[in-house]
């Protein structure tokens, strides 16, 4: 059964035992909530983060290119292209020209300056996390589709359902509790129930395997690069 905000919260406190009006549960919910969702954003590369942002152009004669925001901020760009001709986005008639990732180095080496060689851009690099060097340095202002992952908006009273609430209730119901054993003192030895953060941990990491498999399947990544699910019988994986 998928979650709301609502039920989310009635479900934790319930397992808690701790009422959810509770002062103290209130100033620990937040918190609660951004250790569940970061976890499994991180442990999960889950296909539903994957954003495609086409809303900006490089500029011409400048290498440096900075991530767009339109759709929120890129943690992790998966891949660039740029569009020809000048003035036509993908979505239309223009033509994606993907740009392959390289190291810095290698991008100061061949194209040392902005105005020596120009041209569609070819390699690019991670200046740093919000903006991108190519090479060569653009000749003119070409679309650029930006693909990668960004985090979506966290699980509030406001923004009451997210992908996890929807699609993964139980693992992001795990992880809360890994969580909230600290709130309830049951997270060492020297507790009431020092087994308690140990045994949630251990049921979100089976939890969080099964539906690592069921994304790898999502993406065609499973096994011989195809959506079936792993077999422990056939052998060796189909090509």
């Amino acid at each position: 059964m998928s979650l709301d905000y609502t039920s989310y919260v009635a479900q934790l406190s319930n397992l808690m035992v701790i009422a959810s009006s509770d002062p103290g549960f209130q100033t620990f919910l937040p918190g609660c909530i951004d250790y569940a969702e970061q976890r499994l954003y991180r442990e999960l590369d889950l296909l539903a983060t994957r954003i495609t942002d086409a809303t900006t152009v490089v500029s011409s004669g400048n290498r440096n290119f900075t991530l767009p925001t339109t759709t929120g901020t890129f943690l992790v760009v998966e891949s660039i292209n740029t569009i020809t001709p000048v003035g036509l986005a993908a979505n239309s008639s223009g033509s994606r020209n993907p740009v392959v990732f390289a190291s810095r180095e290698f991008i100061d080496v061949c194209y040392p300056s902005n105005s020596i060689v120009t041209g569609v851009p070819e390699f690019a690099a991670m200046a740093s996390n919000t903006q991108i060097i190519l090479g060569p340095a653009p000749d003119a202002g070409y679309v650029a589709e930006v693909v990668g992952t960004q985090r979506p908006t966290a699980l509030s009273s406001v923004n009451t359902t997210t992908i996890l609430t929807t699609m993964l209730p139980d693992v992001f119901m795990a992880a809360s509790m890994v969580f909230g054993s600290g709130f309830m003192r049951d997270f060492g030895s020297q507790t009431d129930d020092p087994q308690q953060s140990g045994s949630w941990e251990t049921q979100y990491q089976a939890l969080l395997r099964s539906a690592d498999v069921e994304e790898l399947r999502k993406k065609y990544q499973s096994q011989g690069w195809t959506s079936a699910k792993p077999s422990q019988i056939a052998t060796p994986p189909r090509a």
